[in-house]
């Protein structure tokens, strides 16, 4: 059983794959606190593989976006393989302190090193498809290392676009992502 937040139909609002018709499966719980979450981490609704399945499968787009809370706290190799069979094309949206199950079709790496409840939480992940960042002016070297095909940064809650677009300018080994679902008034 998986503690499911919320699950619904709508365009991927941020980073590379911007604009894609997905199934989110929004999962509720999360090893960091971080002030400017927008996920009800304390919420939600215990459900299983097969139920989380038969719910996304009402949709017709065939990616199904996992993510939270911290996604990684509950799947595991089986419940990809499950959702492969099920005909979707698999993302994972993570804050890279938990080992992912290697099967995963898109791996988004959104670090939040300083959100941490506790301190000295390593960032596991090493490598990803995609790296985003919610920019809050934090020290981006020691991300410097980090192997992924895009980086972007992200203006935290859309406060502090000029800041963001001006490191952009300084280090364009960066791209800009914006939050268009919220920009465009939907989920």
């Amino acid at each position: 059983m998986k503690k499911i937040n919320e699950i619904f139909y709508s365009l991927q609002g941020e980073g590379f794959h911007t604009g894609t018709p997905a199934v989110f499966v929004r999962f509720s719980g999360c090893n960091l606190s971080c002030a400017f979450c927008d996920t009800d981490n304390k919420n939600g609704t215990l459900l299983s593989n097969e139920a989380i399945i038969e719910q996304i499968s009402r949709f017709p787009a065939r990616i199904v976006i996992l993510t939270g809370g911290e996604p990684s706290l509950f799947i595991d190799k089986e419940f990809i393989d499950q959702l492969h069979e099920a005909g979707f094309r698999v993302h994972i949206e993570t804050n890279g302190t938990h080992t992912i199950p290697g099967n995963i079709d898109w791996i988004t790496c959104s670090p939040k090193i300083d959100c941490q409840k506790e301190k000295n939480v390593p960032l596991l992940l090493q490598e990803a498809d995609e790296l985003k960042v919610v920019y809050r002016k934090q020290n981006l070297d020691i991300l410097s290392n980090f192997r992924c095909k895009v980086r972007f940064l992200q203006p935290c809650s859309g406060k502090n676009i000029p800041e963001t677009v001006s490191y952009i300018l300084s280090h364009p080994e960066w791209r800009l992502s914006l939050q268009t679902h919220k920009i465009l008034d939907i989920r």
